[in-house]
């Protein structure tokens, strides 16, 4: 995985970050997948659905791409009812918002120094947020940067998120995927590395495999442009596989 040149991220964050921009590219750059099995702690739901709203409002009308992922990432997270009338309002005050308090995500500003890896994971859902409706406009870019400075984080947490969505999801079509050239590239593309066993590495295919699945995708009800880059990603998962396969005959 190839990361946007740029300034170096602190060493705190660098490794965490690096994890999850990998976990990132194998759910097919779906934040809901990403959180689904990543999962998020209760405090970062508030600011989450806040910066959300906040950054759906920035070209002055909320899309109904923009609810449909706010709805995924309610689902991803599990929430009960009563916690998604609380997400909803989170989401409500963020869209009445002309900028954002100090005091917004202090806490998680607070616990990123010492664990920034909730942060990061609200980060790359702010991200895909940005670019649920195609590449984003710069003021969705900005008001997400904006909600990324305010968790804690380096902007160039944003500028390398920016920067997969850009190389692997707003230029990608089904025609343009290219096959895995080495075992190296298949493993990556599966999230797993060689040194895991082949039924370790089978086992994951698997769950990979399940998150694409053709059944599962037309109960969410997507957008042809999420459709693509799902089915794109199954195509990436299968590819992978019979490489490694051929490798371990």
């Amino acid at each position: 995985m190839t990361k946007a040149t740029g300034p170096s991220l602190p060493a705190s964050i660098e490794s965490v970050f690096s994890d999850l921009l990998r976990e990132l590219s194998s759910c097919g750059h779906q934040a809901n997948t990403l959180i689904e099995r990543a999962r998020l702690p209760r405090r970062c739901r508030k600011p989450l659905f806040f910066f959300l709203g906040y950054i759906a409002k920035a070209d002055g009308r909320v899309m109904e791409g923009d609810i449909r992922y706010a709805e995924l990432l309610m689902k991803a997270l599990r929430l009960s009812s009563r916690q998604r009338k609380k997400a909803i309002e989170q989401y409500q005050l963020g869209k009445e918002a002309s900028g954002i308090a100090f005091h917004r995500g202090l806490w998680n500003r607070i616990v990123a120094k010492l664990s920034p890896g909730a942060a990061i994971k609200m980060a790359m859902c702010l991200c895909h947020g940005a670019q649920v409706l195609g590449k984003p406009s710069k003021e969705r870019r900005y008001r997400c940067e904006d909600a990324i400075d305010n968790l804690g984080l380096p902007m160039a947490v944003s500028d390398d998120i920016f920067s997969s969505y850009a190389s692997k999801v707003w230029i990608r079509s089904a025609s343009t995927v290219e096959k895995p050239k080495n075992y190296e590239q298949a493993c990556e593309i599966l999230g797993v590395t060689r040194r895991d066993s082949f039924e370790t590495i089978k086992r994951t295919y698997r769950k990979r495999l399940s998150t694409c699945h053709p059944d599962k995708l037309s109960q969410q009800k997507l957008s042809p442009a999420e459709l693509g880059a799902a089915k794109d990603q199954l195509l990436r998962y299968q590819q992978a596989w019979e490489l490694i396969k051929r490798h371990n005959r």
